[in-house]
Order: structure tokens, then C-alpha cells, then sequence
């Protein structure tokens, strides 16, 4: 969708023109709320004495509480913002926006929120929701977010985000679709499609909001995997690896971006000209507008790139960057920039421009007020919602092992061991970025065992720092079914959640050894927001299920799982390595002159493998599949690639067929592997189908060494190529096809 349209401008220049420059200042500023009366230290410095541990999560919640929220009425009125942060709610958000309409030019608010995976009715974080590989529940549940956000007066939510990332320490990976371009590409599309709709007309509904992909751009890549770090990369591998994502955004419409906290190449991503104009408008026409992540302009100052806040306002909003989030550089500097000359008022006139342009088409100038509290009660927590969420959660979870077929259960189990504090937390199935749920409560796996009624004893398995074996002896008992339960908290991944350690905790590791030593036939329930690296346990489970942070419906789509009810079809987006002195580590890396052998002088480490524990797009099922008579041959500038799937096993199921292509040789190192394409296919027991593939030539291209000057400077060569075929990126048929000049 494109937000400049002829009848639109007119509307934009007509008001930009009855403008003050204060009143064009106001709409680049989006504020929070200003809280009051709780406490005699700032917001944010709360907030770090949280992070810090100097008060407790409890103590600081509470202090909220007994705070007093400052709407800031008079500024609002005054035509003085823009944009407000983190304001939910349809009667408050209403009121907020009344006050808006009363300002000279009654310019309406955009209420945004990070509505990453669900605002009430939460589903799987997106790690996890990427693995189901289908790009139409990506969309469904997008909307179903947009409808529930919506009814509670946000019109604007900060996601998706589509940073590539291959390094499991980085605590963001959460919130992303993995390690892979195309895939990241295919969920952003995708995502903002359901957050806003097909076209202006569903934009405009009142039931779908602004999308915003962030975060612009190798955020991913930030070194050792530690937040909010610096990105130093070849600009091919920025824009072969880390650009494509947004560009499948912007090419789905979407109304905004956030460009990222670090710098690539020296350069802050707020003041990166040549991303923020150059790529994003010149050679993508991007239309929408663009707002900093939060403090990020300010943060150019302890960057080293700019003296102060105006000096950051100034390159910040010279580089292309429309709304300032939180710091109040712009709204604090820009008037005397201008006044100075050091900021055209041409620049700060298409800023604005912008920033209405969409304002228009998202219909708030004709629908300022598009909910009510009673659409707010009647929305939250839908029956519909909660059946889409937990379908999510099914497809999402991933069986990493099953030996000896321990899964599923074969009968309705007469007890079930459940050992692990997780098993029997609600809050943690919700995962990282969830505001206090108010429409559907979190089902944790004891909560769905009490609800099947089905007999269980539910054990944290410790006291203390110690493990209580007595109570994990009594639950082993006469137990017919073992569940432990292992990972990381939600806080424990997410934004300023990096980890150096992405073991499992010494505590899962003793429990997990202390039942092995009478049970071999435990499953292992892993909830985490990040691969593991769980080579401690694999050996000593007959079963493995990759949970992740499933949402409101995460116990009952596990013992949906378990029983057998739903038969697993999830694949991990990011692979898991087997030791974290691997990281990064990801499928579609370059080979090397020397790749990793049985010699000593090979690419390899002394002390740990070379390959990931699980690859990527791995995952089980109840059944087997195989795959026979890979062809492939090109015409009309496609890849025509043919394959046949069987369903070698006992049992319906679905497959993900993942296609790879391999450039042979080129005048630049290729990855060993790329994924092209990807369908999921449902077989009954012994039935096969056969699947065909167009894939453009184009898709092939890449970029020749040297400075990259424009996005599509990318080359395809003749020559080579090999096809791949399989279940997951390592365990594949393949052949190969020619590219003639």
C-alpha cells in the first residue's frame, strides 16, 4: 500500500500550511506518560534501580501503582505532541484524544505500543511462531492483534521485528523469525499485512493498525551478541543478509520503521543518511515515516558521534528521521535549528508531511475515536482469539527427539510426573514483551493437566538450592508419564537480555540427572526465549519438545501435543548449538578454503564440534517422511524445481519441504546453502505428493565486491548450481542445474 496519493497531499499541504513551526515540532514528539507522586527519582532512573536489583520487580510495580499518571493535558492541547507511548486503555486513551481535537488545528494522536506477539490474547513469541512455517497464521494472528490493541485505543504497534540473528546470546533473537533472510522476509510481509490490512480501506477500519519494522538495520549482528552494540559487517553482507527483511516490509506497505540503537560501520543507525534516505526512500520508495527507537537520538551524544542533543537532533533529522521517541532532542532543539539554518525548514516541513500523510490514511482525521469501552470488554480474550492462539502454540512447538517413540502418549496416562517450577507457572508461558494480560489467562501444563483431569504430581523439584529428591521420588511413583520441565525465565530473554551462558541452568541439569538415573523415559519440556545449548541433557531424555514461550494456550497445545491429539509440525528458525563458543553460528554461512574435516588444518574447533546440536529448519514428527526424484531445470528465468514427499510413517502429519539453492562458483564466495522456497504439505499415512517450485533466477543475485551504491546493483552469473530438497537444512536430497549465458 502507498500512503502519498494525489487527494491525500492536498489535504497535508493545505494543513501543513496553517502551521507554526512549535506546532510542526509537536508532531515529530512522542512523549510516555509522566508519572508522579510514587517517588523523588525520574522514570527511568526507576527503572535502572529495577534492572540493577537496587528495588525488586514487586517494589517497583508497586510504586506504580500508587503513582499518579500525568496525560500531560496541557501540552496536548497546546498541539505539543505528536505521538504518545504506552497509553492503553479506550475510555483514557479517548479522553487523551479529546484533548488533542481542542488544540488550535485539532490534529489527532497516534497512540502506539509494542504489541509484539498479542496484546491480551497472547501467542507464541515470534521465534517460536516463525517456526510453523505459515505465512497465513502469521498474518491471522497479526490481525487478531491489530483487533484487540485497536479496541483498547492503540492504533500503532512496534513490530514486527525482522532483524536477522544468528547468535543466540543476543536476547532479541526472541522476538524475531531466526537466522534466515528469506524467511525473515516472508514473516515480515506477512505480519504487517495482518497488523494493517491489504489496502488503505482496511487500514482506515478502525480495526487494524500501523505496523512499524525495526529494527533498521544488522541489529541482529551486534558483536558477541551483546545489546545494543556496535555492528561492523561488509556493506554486501548488510545488504544480502540484513536489508532483504525490511525491503519485503516496505514492499507489503508498511506505514513505519525504527531504525536501530546501534551503529553499523561507525555510523549510529538514527544519523545514517545513506540507510535512512539513500536505501530506504530513493531506492525503495518508501512512503511511510520513520521514529527512533527509544532515547536513541539522544544516545548519539554517549555514542561519540554528536556534542550534545541538538547536535543529535540536527543529524538525526537531516539523515531522514521523522519522530523522535522519549528523549525530546527534537522538540527541545529544533526550532532554533531551523532559526540557525543548520535544519532547512524544507526538512522539517517533509517530516511533518510524512508523519500526517499517514496520519490521514490510517482515517483519524474522519474517525479520531474508533472504540469504546464496551468494544474493548466485548473484544478482549474472544473465544475465536483464544482457538487462534492455541493453534498457534501447537504449531509452534518443535519435537527434537523421540526415541523409542515415547511420544505420544500411547494412552490416557493414569499419573504424570511433572517435575520443574515452569510446569506450574502460568506468567512465564507468556514469554518477553506482554503487557499484564486482562482478557485471557496464561494455562501453564499443570493448569492443563488439572483442566484434562488427568491424574498428575507436580513437584519444583528443589528446596532452596537444593534438589529435593524426596519429592521427585514421590512424583516418579507409579508415574506412566514423566515430564520435566527446563529453560529460562521471560525476563531472561527479550530486549537487555543478552547471556553469555545459554546452557541449561546447573539445577535442570541435576534434575534432569537425578531422574535419568531411574526413568530413561522422561520428556523433556524446554521453555525458552533463545536456542539452548541442551548437549547436557539430550543423552539422558527418551524425548524432547521445544516449547519456547507459547502464550495464553501453552499447556493445553502441549498436552495437546503429548496426548497425541496434534501431531508436531514445528521446525526451529535458529539452530542450537551444541556449545556456545559456536556462536554465532547459523546454516548459510560462506565455505572456507579449508572447511571443517577429519584433518587438524581444517575450519574446526579442538575442544567442541563444528556443527550445530539441531540445524536449522529441524523438527520431528509422530510419522517419517521421505523424499524421492528431486528435478530441476531452468526456463523463463526460473528455477523449475520439482519433488516428491511420501509419508513413510503410521500416522497423518504435515511437512515443511524446504527448497536450498548453492551458487558453485562466482566472483564472490556464496553461502553453502539458501533457502528459496518452502511450502508445508499435509500427507496421510503412506500417501505422497508431488510439489513444484518456481523460483526466480534473480532470486539468485548478489552483489560484486567494492562499495554498494544502489540496492538493486546485484549480479546473477551463469554457471552451476546445486538444489536442494529436504526437512530440514541439513538433511536433503539434491541435484543440479546449469545456468547457461
Amino acid at each position: 500500500m502507498k500512503f502519498k496519493e494525489k487527494k491525500t497531499e492536498e489535504k497535508v499541504n493545505k494543513l501543513l500550511a496553517k502551521m507554526t513551526i512549535r506546532e510542526k515540532i509537536g508532531q515529530l514528539r512522542q512523549p510516555g506518560v509522566s508519572l508522579v507522586g510514587a517517588f523523588d527519582v525520574p522514570f527511568d532512573e526507576l527503572l535502572n534501580m529495577m534492572f540493577d536489583g537496587k528495588i525488586t520487580e514487586a517494589e517497583f510495580h508497586k510504586m506504580m501503582a500508587n503513582s499518579k499518571m500525568d496525560y500531560r493535558d496541557e501540552e496536548v492541547r497546546c498541539g505539543d505532541v505528536g505521538s504518545f507511548n504506552g497509553i492503553t486503555g479506550a475510555e483514557i486513551t479517548a479522553k487523551i484524544q479529546e484533548n488533542a481535537l481542542k488544540s488550535r488545528l485539532g490534529i489527532p494522536l497516534l497512540f502506539g505500543l509494542d504489541v509484539i506477539h498479542g496484546y491480551s490474547t497472547v501467542y507464541p513469541i515470534p521465534l517460536a511462531l516463525s517456526g510453523s512455517f505459515e505465512p497465513e497464521l502469521y498474518r491471522r494472528c497479526a490481525k487478531m492483534a491489530a483487533d484487540e490493541a485497536s479496541s483498547v485505543g492503540v492504533n500503532w504497534t512496534f513490530a514486527p521485528m525482522v532483524d536477522v540473528a544468528r547468535d543466540a546470546r543476543w536476547g532479541r533473537i526472541s522476538e524475531g523469525a531466526g537466522e534466515d533472510p528469506y524467511l525473515a522476509g516472508v514473516f515480515a510481509a506477512n505480519t504487517v499485512k495482518g497488523f494493517q490490512g491489504e489496502n488503505l480501506e482496511e487500514l482506515s477500519d478502525g480495526h487494524h493498525i500501523l505496523a512499524c519494522a525495526k529494527h533498521f538495520a544488522a541489529y541482529g549482528k551486534v558483536e558477541s551478541g551483546r545489546d545494543y552494540n556496535e555492528a561492523d559487517l561488509s556493506e554486501q553482507r548488510l545488504y544480502e543478509n540484513y536489508l532483504p527483511p525490511f525491503k519485503a516490509a516496505v514492499d507489503a506497505g508498511v506505514a513505519t520503521l525504527m531504525p536501530a540503537f546501534n551503529d553499523i560501520n561507525g555510523v549510529p543507525c538514527s544519523v545514517n543518511k545513506k540507510l535512512l534516505t539513500d536505501v530506504l526512500r530513493k531506492d525503495w520508495g518508501f512512503d511511510g515515516f520513520l521514529i527512533s527507537d527509544a532515547n536513541a537520538i539522544a544516545e548519539c551524544v554517549t555514542h561519540g558521534i554528536a556534542e550534545d542533543k541538538k547536535d543529535a537532533a540536527r543529524q538525526a533529522v537531516n539523515a531522514g528521521m521523522d519522530m523522535d521517541m522519549g528523549s525530546d532532542s527534537f522538540f527541545n532543539n529544533m526550532e532554533s535549528l531551523v532559526k540557525e539554518g543548520k535544519v532547512k525548514e524544507e526538512t522539517l516541513d517533509e517530516a511533518v508531511r510524512r508523519i500526517l500523510r499517514v496520519k490521514f490514511a490510517l482515517g483519524l482525521f474522519d474517525r479520531p475515536f474508533a472504540t469504546s469501552p464496551e468494544r474493548e470488554k466485548d473484544t478482549l480474550g474472544k473465544k475465536e482469539h483464544v482457538d487462534l492462539v492455541r493453534e498457534a502454540a501447537e504449531k509452534s512447538i518443535v519435537l527434537l527427539k523421540n526415541e523409542g517413540s515415547v511420544l505420544p502418549a500411547k494412552k490416557k496416562p493414569k499419573k504424570v510426573a511433572v517435575i520443574g517450577w515452569l510446569a506450574g507457572d502460568a506468567q512465564q508461558m507468556y514469554g518477553s514483551w506482554v503487557t499484564p494480560p486482562v482478557g485471557s489467562p496464561s494455562c501453564s501444563v499443570v493448569d492443563a493437566l488439572k483442566d484434562a483431569k488427568i491424574d498428575y504430581e507436580f513437584t519444583k523439584g528443589t528446596r532452596g538450592s537444593k534438589l529435593d529428591k524426596k519429592g521427585i521420588d514421590s512424583a516418579l511413583g507409579d508415574a506412566d508419564l514423566i515430564l520435566i520441565a527446563a529453560g529460562e525465565k521471560k525476563e531472561e530473554s527479550g530486549e537487555a537480555a543478552s547471556r553469555g551462558s545459554i546452557s541449561l541452568k546447573d539445577m535442570d541439569l541435576k534434575i534432569i540427572e537425578y531422574v535419568s538415573k531411574t526413568r530413561k523415559d522422561a520428556v523433556l519440556l524446554l521453555f525458552n526465549g533463545r536456542p539452548l545449548d541442551i548437549s547436557g541433557a539430550v543423552s539422558k531424555v527418551a524425548a524432547i519438545l521445544e516449547c519456547w514461550h507459547l502464550g495464553s494456550e501453552a499447556g493445553r497445545a502441549i498436552l495437546n501435543v503429548i496426548l497425541g491429539k496434534v501431531n508436531p509440525s514445528g521446525k526451529i528458525t535458529a539452530s542450537f548449538p551444541a556449545n556456545v563458543g559456536q556462536c554465532p553460528i547459523y546454516y548459510n554461512h560462506i565455505n572456507t578454503g579449508r572447511p571443517a574435516g577429519r584433518g587438524k588444518f581444517t575450519s574446526k574447533y579442538l575442544d567442541i564440534p563444528v556443527e550445530p546440536l539441531f540445524p536449522f529448519g529441524f523438527g520431528l514428527s509422530y510419522t517419517t517422511f521421505a523424499y524421492l526424484d528431486l528435478k530441476a531445470d531452468i526456463k523463463k528465468d526460473c528455477f523449475n524445481i520439482s519433488v516428491k514427499v511420501k509419508n513413510t510413517g503410521k500416522r497423518a502429519g504435515d511437512e515443511v519441504v524446504q527448497v536450498y539453492l548453492r551458487d558453485m562458483v562466482a566472483s564472490r564466495v556464496r553461502p553453502v546453502k539458501e533457502l528459496k522456497a518452502f511450502e508445508k504439505v499435509h500427507l496421510e499415512k503412506g500417501e505422497a505428493k508431488e510439489l513444484k517450485f518456481k523460483i526466480p533466477v534473480a532470486d539468485m543475485a548478489f552483489y560484486p565486491a567494492g562499495n554498494v551504491a544502489r540496492y538493486d546493483d546485484k549480479i546473477t552469473e551463469p554457471g552451476l548450481f546445486k538444489v536442494f530438497a529436504g526437512g530440514n537444512s541439513k538433511d536433503v536430497i539434491e541435484t543440479e542445474v546449469v545456468l547457461k549465458r
